[in-house]
This record gives structure tokens, C-alpha cells and sequence, in this order.
């Protein structure tokens, strides 16, 4: 098969690394791609937005799949184009990818199919918004209605925060047109998960379950992220448990919009929060996480790309995929400042004596070459270095022993992912 890979992430690098593992692939396009992308497909000069220069190119070279990372062109209609066009793409449809492209059609979504999701309301003024978090309790979380790269949401303890925060997204736009509406939702408590399943639109098939690290620092400190790093499997659930919280937060999407008549086909991720009352959900993604990819997919043992394929076709064939048992950790290595304003163009050292540790695999997130042909940096989250290990303590080990032989200048990364359930394993 010839297959175009649309993205330039992290999450794309470990999608193109499994997929050039799979005897059935004849030839692997990226578009833009990154430096280590480029070490698995051929990268091309077109932007993952560029939804009629990816379709011209697709058609030209006879592409059999289009696979999707980024939210971004699903939310602009990628998939509804390229079928018209004649052309295989695994991702959803536009009108249900605004399952993230718009928090409110989200929540309205989980309300119409009787998903636990935490108390909302929804505003398109900003003066009627701050009133409302005036008097209502606290704490609550704001969250940019449309899609703002991971970052449009704000957890506040006080009126005065909340206040704030609405005067940050609605009035001064820091997150663009998709703060022209906001989701205001009571905060929940408990521990996050990230629960994603393959479907399409009638059979799902569960992956395995992760936790993503979402604050910037340490002990859960600091702005929130796209992901400081991420671990597999979850601690607290085994098979049978994952396949009870699909059933409870992500098959009665996936039944309602199929007897509506939209078909929801791709992955679905959903964000949950474990509360003592059982699991609510938080958010749902139209794509693969990030950078929860990076970590369950070296734990796949099944072979990806004609699941991908089959589900674009609107039929799958099996009803399982197989696991490795062993555990899988990635650490974030992001550029100094982020989430906020960061520099690039820094060169990295040391990739290649990491990625000689065994059962390493450093996953490039915001890298480019240089004139020199050097890999520098050029994003927010740079690199996710990510290890494999009979449990999860070792998977742990590995991953920071090849994170503390890379560096670049303002380089940082959280030291304490997956701390807390090693301590739960103790």
C-alpha cells in the first residue's frame, strides 16, 4: 500500500515507525513530516493545513490511505474532501470530529447519549460568563469552546482566577476564535486516564489505556500542556476494566451517532477522570493522543496499517489486536518557556547514544535539519523519549537514563512521570 502520514509531531514519528513495520506497505509519505520522520518516509514540502495541496498529491501519486494526525485538518473537513475526491482517509467525517473541534457540541453530545460528564454551562458573552462565575461555586474549568493546540483550558480555585481567565480567552483572544464561546464545567476529582478505541462506527477495538502528564513542572505544577509525558498500561486497570470504561464513556457515542446517521469512524480518544462516583468524561479527541501514542503503540503487537485501512473502508475484520506485556514510558523534552513563547533553532545533542539503549525510542515532536544537516529544535515539545520495560519501575529507569543523555540550550522535562504508580505498585 501507499500511504500519506499528514502531521509533524511526535504522535506522526510513532505512527510512521509502526507503520513502516507492516509487510503491506510499499511506500510511506509524510506531510510536512520532521527529522525523524524523515528516518521512516519521505517528507514533502506541504503543510498539514493545505487540505487541496495534500488531496492534489494524494491523487497523483495514487495514495491507497490517508492517515491523520493533527485535529487540525480533521476539524476543517479533510476527511469529506478527500472522499469526494475518491480517496481512502482514516479519520472522521467533519461533523463529527467537532467532538473536539467544539467543546459545547461535546458536552451537548455526552448529555444526548446519557455519558457521565461533569455539570456545564455555555456562554458567548463574556460579561454574562464572569457573572456566572461570580456566584456560582467554585472551583470550575474553563474551556475554549474550539480547538487551541491542547492549551485552551483553565482549572480555576477563586471568582478572581475565574474572572481572569474569561478576560484572558473572551476578550483578549490568547486563544484566537476559539475563544469565542466557552464551556464553564464543575471540577471534578480524581485520577485522570486516557482511554482510546479504533471503530468503524459499529465495532470498536480498545487500545491499550495511558496516563498523560498534562501541567508543565513537576508534582502537577505550572500551565497546562499538550503532554509532559505519559505511561502504559494504566496501573489500576486491567483488560476486562478498560473494556468496561469503553463501554461506559465511548460505545454510547459511538451507537448514538451511528443510529443518527453520522457514523463516527476512526479513533476516538476520551479523556476521563476516575471520581469516587465512577468515571465521568472530560474531553474527547477525534485523533490519536499525544503523547499517549507514544506510548502504546510500541506495546502493539498487531500490525496497524490494514486495521487503518479497513476502517477507512468502513468495515472492520477483526475483533481483538494483540499486546506486548511489557510496560512503556515517555518523557517530554520541550524548549525553555513552553507552553508559553520558546526559541528555536537550538542543536541537539546526544539522540544517538540514547537511542543505542536497548528498547529505547526517541520519537521526534518539534525537530527540523538545519543548512548543516544538523537536527535542531523546532517547537514547543521537542522530543518524546520513550522506553519500553518488563514493568512499569524499569520502563521508567530506561526512559530517564536516554533523557539525561540529551540536551539543548533551555531544555527541560518533568523527573517525576509515572512516580505516583510506582508508588501505587510498591
Amino acid at each position: 500500500m501507499r500511504v500519506l502520514l499528514v502531521g509533524s509531531g511526535g504522535r506522526e514519528n510513532a505512527l510512521a515507525w509502526k507503520l513502516a513495520q507492516s509487510p503491506k506497505l510499499a511506500k510511506l509519505y509524510c506531510a510536512p513530516g520532521n527529522a525523524g520522520i524523515a528516518r521512516y518516509a519521505e517528507c514533502l514540502e506541504i503543510s498539514s493545513d493545505d487540505i487541496d495541496g495534500l488531496l492534489k498529491f494524494a491523487v497523483g501519486q495514487k495514495i491507497d490511505l490517508v492517515v491523520v494526525g493533527p485535529e487540525a485538518p480533521l476539524v476543517a473537513g479533510i476527511h469529506d474532501k478527500f472522499s469526494a475526491g475518491g480517496i481512502k482517509l482514516f479519520g472522521p467525517s467533519l461533523q463529527t470530529a467537532m467532538l473536539e473541534g467544539s467543546k459545547s457540541f461535546s458536552k451537548d453530545v455526552m448529555s444526548r447519549f446519557g455519558v457521565p460528564t461533569a455539570a456545564y454551562e455555555v456562554f458567548t458573552n463574556a460579561k454574562e460568563a464572569m457573572q456566572y462565575v461570580i456566584e456560582t461555586e467554585m472551583p470550575v474549568v474553563i474551556k475554549a469552546d474550539g480547538l487551541a493546540a491542547g492549551k485552551g483550558v483553565v482549572i480555576c480555585d477563586t471568582s478572581e482566577q475565574s474572572v481572569t481567565a474569561l478576560s484572558e480567552i473572551m476578550e483578549k483572544k490568547v486563544f484566537g476564535a476559539a475563544g469565542d464561546k466557552v464551556v464553564i464545567e464543575k471540577k471534578l476529582e480524581g485520577e485522570e486516564l486516557s482511554v482510546l478505541a479504533l471503530t468503524d462506527g459499529e465495532t470498536i477495538l480498545p487500545l491499550a489505556s495511558a496516563r498523560d502528564h498534562k501541567r508543565a513542572y513537576d508534582h502537577d505544577r505550572g500551565p497546562n500542556t499538550g503532554g509532559m509525558g505519559a505511561y502504559s498500561p494504566s496501573a489500576q486497570f486491567d483488560e476486562a476494566a478498560i473494556g468496561d470504561l469503553v463501554n461506559k464513556t465511548i460505545r454510547p457515542v459511538i451507537d448514538g451517532l451511528r443510529k443518527e446517521g453520522t457514523p463516527y469512524r476512526g479513533v476516538l480518544y476520551a479523556g476521563l477522570m476516575m471520581t469516587k462516583e465512577g468515571p465521568y468524561v472530560l474531553e474527547y479527541n477525534c485523533r490519536f493522543g499525544d503523547p499517549e501514542t507514544e506510548v502504546i503503540l510500541p506495546r502493539l503487537k498487531s500490525d496497524l496499517l490494514p486495521v487503518l485501512a479497513e476502517i477507512a473502508e468502513g468495515k472492520l475484520k477483526r475483533s481483538s489486536l494483540e499486546w506486548h506485556e511489557k510496560s512503556c514510558m515517555t518523557v517530554v523534552m520541550a524548549s525553555g518557556g513552553y507552553p508559553g513563547a520558546y526559541q528555536k533553532g537550538f542543536p541537539i545533542r546526544g539522540i544517538e547514544a540514547a537511542e543505542a539503549i536497548p528498547d529505547v525510542f526517541i520519537f521526534h515532536a518539534g525537530t527540523v535539519f538545519n543548512s548543516e544537516k544538523q537536527i535542531t529544535t523546532s517547537g514547543g515539545r521537542v522530543l518524546a523519549v520513550t522506553a519500553l520495560g518488563e514493568n512499569l519501575r524499569a520502563a521508567c529507569e530506561r526512559a530517564y537514563q536516554a533523557a539525561n543523555l540529551i540536551n539543548f540550550e533551555g531544555g527541560f522535562f518533568r523527573r517525576d512521570i509515572g512516580r505516583k504508580a510506582i508508588e501505587v505498585l510498591k
